[in-house]
């Protein structure tokens, strides 16, 4: 019998995974979504079947997991009112809002309870995604085999045993794709500024990109080795290459990446700060 899973909120990200689910094979009726509104959820039970309601306490009440997809400011408010039910039915709490301590969101649901961090990105909107997990101490193998199997159908899984790591999970994966979309901006103006047209620079652009991560995720070579392939020495991708090293690519990156774990530390300690 399938677990029953309670997603609070219903919004693109919960849609995505609840989404991959359904079509993963999990069955839609042990599957509950909740949102403010019904206008919102009443298209979603339509177009996947599962069931929805505006009761958050109720959706809880028999829940096995407990997924939390709410906004970070409306968390506490929202945790504290599903304490009660929560404490009742003690189900596994995954959390995918960014900034918030599995220690906090355990505090804000009354304590004692299994708590996994999610760091999933946008991809996972269209079956691509990449996800950071965290279990906290009272998280059972079970639970953790759940948890994974909530996030997979929706694209990469991968566990850290530092909470700390999901930082940097967030400036890799998590905020990773908004890099991407600024290198496809780039390359579609340069190829504009290099006379082809508009359109053919974009499409040019976005199929590079989508081909050569899908080569290095099926080479044997890592990625360093796949660039050094394509570099015929004295050729014109060394040449460019070199002006990108040049112009500090990579400290680029690092300082990018570095400030965004930053950011992430700062969010985390304003919105867990305790009255």
């Amino acid at each position: 019998m399938a677990s029953q899973v309670t997603f609070i909120g219903a919004g693109n990200m919960a849609s995505a995974i609840f989404g991959g689910m359904i079509e993963a094979g999990y069955p839609a009726s042990a599957i509950t979504a909740t949102a403010r509104r019904r206008e919102t959820l009443e298209p979603l039970a339509a177009r996947y079947g599962l069931n929805v309601t505006t009761d958050n306490a109720a959706a809880v009440a028999n829940a096995d997991v407990v997924v939390l997809s709410v906004k970070p400011q409306l968390m506490r408010e929202v945790c504290e009112q599903l304490r009660d039910a929560v404490q009742a039915r003690r189900p596994l709490v995954v959390s995918v809002a960014a900034g918030l301590s599995a220690e906090t969101l355990d505090e804000w649901l009354g304590g004692g309870l299994a708590v996994v961090r999610c760091m999933p990105n946008t991809p996972s909107l269209v079956g691509a995604g990449a996800s950071g997990l965290y279990a906290n101490a009272r998280v059972s193998d079970e639970q953790r085999r759940l948890a994974t199997g909530l996030l997979e159908p929706v694209g990469l899984v991968e566990w850290v045993d530092d909470e700390s790591l999901i930082e940097a999970v967030t400036a890799v994966s998590g905020s990773g794709p908004a890099y991407f979309f600024l290198i496809f901006e780039a390359l579609e103006e340069a190829g504009r500024r290099l006379g082809l047209p508009a359109d053919s620079a974009r499409r040019l652009a976005l199929q590079t990109g989508f081909g050569a991560a899908r080569m290095a995720q099926q080479s044997e070579f890592e990625p360093a080795q796949l660039r050094r392939n394509v570099m015929s020495p004295g050729g014109t991708t060394e040449r460019a290459v070199h002006c990108l090293e040049d112009g500090g690519l990579r400290e680029l990156f690092a300082e990018a990446t570095e400030a965004c774990a930053a950011r992430a530390r700062e969010m985390a300690a304003e919105l867990g700060k305790k009255d």
